[in-house]
């Protein structure tokens, strides 16, 4: 009912019109046109003096008095159409940028050449295109959004590539020679094209050799204005605006994220990194194709050296900040660098795993900085905080502070994690790399496993016995192996006390029973003798291999008798009492 109620109402709208502008009302009409629901009460002479179209239809037409004539599909609709009509009766109406392409789409659909009729409305929308119209800028860029519900007639006639080629020419030279201010104002211009069409005057713009930058500042002002939600927004409104994965507006959002991806600029290093991060985090909002975010991905990682931990943040949390997105992106960007890395080295016959760029080193510094700031998330799992960790190059790593503050902020965030699952954590460090400070920190810390407070420890005992210099550059192998050989040395000290107190015991037993019991049971078990023997050997055995002067450079083998003080002996370092 109220369809039926506004089709009437434009038409008498449209007839009510009609009567202001006709010839004469003494001269009934004889034909009406219909132009979708609008009709438009007529003459025929006056439309056949100007429309070719219209001629043909009344001469072709097998009724002998046509009446009714349906031009519905007639480019523009009946706002067009009416003006189109006005011209034919010689009224004056006003041609501009906003209807030019649709009169002159019009006039084409209707044969208004001059060919037909001299001055006919095909010449005088010509006139204007190429005298008013595309003259300027911003009446380019006007022409070619109005073109957009005008095609493909829009497109045959040109009017699309004349308007193009326009836009690319002045936006070029205002690259150049700004003609006001803000310089980029014309990024703004263009911003209110249709992607398909904005698409194509970058295209223009990159064939024509315009600098990667000035095409990326206009990419960026239209990616600001039509993902305002998702690009700039931090507050979350995206998140409600686009709660159903299936709907219409996150359709939308997707296809028009994937096409401003496909016309980024090939150089490296033109876009800001943070836009990058923002419309990766969007097409994993949206759920863009993986084609989208593969190609975001290969820029960030390529750029990664230059990347911030807020940067990073932006790709890690929700819009919300509340919780995780997926991490695979960010451990996808991290590998793909460092392969890229490895595949320079390499190629410079260098040793990456000892020897990394400055880049590598920075992005360490990044991602153990990055590490600590999303540590704190509760549902961050072992796997993949170690995932990211693991991926930087042990060498790129000079000390292990950083990555230290990291496990230790998740480990205080995991409470419940039990020993073993600490040492997992406490895996990706290395606690011979920390700092004075960072061991000091450690020796004291009770979130930490035992095994890795005791290493901090020790490393300190061997740096103070040694008389290293702090600042010195030592070999960390050697050191290592040191440490593993000493706590070996340890645990076999350990179990040395354990016989010798089994021995006591045995003894004491002995003393105990008295001498009728040691001779029954030798008796009875007929290989006391050699037992006792065989654990008096097991013992000097081992006590052999806890001799500390065996090592290398603690061999006493050159040592002259006459020179050693004899009266005094040394302390041995594990004592067994």
């Amino acid at each position: 009912m109220a369809s039926s109620l506004s089709g009437g109402n434009r038409l008498s709208l449209a007839m009510e019109r009609t009567g202001q502008w006709i010839i004469s009302q003494d001269i009934p009409s004889d034909v009406v046109v219909e132009v979708g629901e609008a009709n438009f009460s007529l003459h025929k002479f006056m439309l056949v003096a100007k429309s070719n179209r219209i001629r043909k239809l009344i001469m072709e037409s097998k009724q002998p008095d046509l009446t009714r004539i349906n031009l519905s599909d007639i480019p523009g609709g009946p706002e067009t159409f009416e003006k189109a009509a006005k011209f034919c009766y010689g009224v004056n109406f006003e041609i501009t940028v906003h209807n030019v392409a649709a009169l002159r789409c019009a006039a084409e659909y209707l044969e208004m050449t001059d060919k037909f009729c001299e001055n006919n409305l095909t010449g005088r929308t010509e006139d204007f295109l190429a005298q008013v119209a595309l003259t300027s800028l911003s009446g380019a860029i006007v022409v070619l959004k109005t073109c957009e519900d005008l095609l493909p007639m829009a497109e045959d006639l040109k009017i699309v590539q004349r308007c193009v080629d326009v836009a690319t020419s002045k936006v070029s030279i205002e690259a150049k020679f700004p003609s006001r201010s803000p310089k980029n104002w014309w990024t703004e211009e263009l911003s209110i094209l249709d992607i398909e069409f904005f698409g194509r005057v970058i295209a223009s713009l990159k064939l024509r050799g315009v600098k990667a930058l000035t095409v990326a500042s206009a990419i960026i002002t239209y990616a600001e204005k039509w993902l305002r939600d998702l690009v700039r927004d931090h507050s979350g409104t995206a998140a409600k605006l686009a709660a159903s994965d299936d709907s219409d507006l996150r359709l939308q959002q997707r296809e028009l994220l994937e096409s401003i991806v496909e016309i980024l600029p090939t150089e490296k290093a033109v876009l800001p990194i943070n836009f990058l991060c923002c419309l990766l985090r969007s097409a994993i909002f949206v759920k863009a194709s993986s084609t989208c975010k593969t190609e975001l991905e290969r820029r960030i990682s390529a750029v990664l050296e230059h990347v911030t931990v807020d940067d990073l943040l932006v790709l890690s949390f929700t819009y919300d900040g509340e919780r995780l997105f997926d991490l695979e992106s960010v451990r996808r960007i991290i590998s793909g660098f460092v392969e890229k890395e490895k595949s320079v080295a390499v190629f410079n016959a260098g040793d990456f795993r000892e020897v990394c760029s400055a880049a590598v080193i920075r992005v360490a510094k990044t991602v153990d900085a990055y590490l600590g700031e999303i540590a704190t998330c509760v549902g961050l799992s072992i796997s993949k905080f170690n995932g990211i960790a693991s991926l930087i190059p042990k060498g790129a790593r000079k000390v292990d502070d950083d990555l230290y503050r990291a496990i230790d902020i998740y480990l205080k965030a995991h409470p419940n994690l039990d020993e073993i699952e600490k040492e997992k954590v406490c895996s990706v460090m290395d606690a011979l790399k920390l700092s004075y400070e960072a061991r000091v920190h450690a020796s004291q810390n009770k979130r930490l496993p035992v095994q890795i407070v005791l290493h901090a420890l020790y490393y300190d005992q061997l740096k103070l016995r040694s008389g290293v210099d702090e600042n010195d550059v030592q070999d960390a192998i050697t050191t290592r192996s040191q440490v593993h050989h000493d706590v070996s040395l340890a645990r076999e000290n350990e179990e040395l006390r354990t016989e010798l107190l089994k021995m006591k015991m045995y003894i004491t037993d002995l003393h105990k029973t008295g001498p009728a019991a040691v001779a029954t049971t030798s008796s009875c078990k007929g290989g006391g003798g050699p037992k006792k023997a065989k654990f008096f050997s097991s013992m000097s055995k081992k006590l052999g291999r806890l001799n500390p002067f065996k090592q290398g450079s603690k061999d006493t083998s050159n040592i002259v008798d006459e020179d050693v003080d004899i009266t005094k002996p040394r302390r041995r370092r594990f004592s067994i009492s």
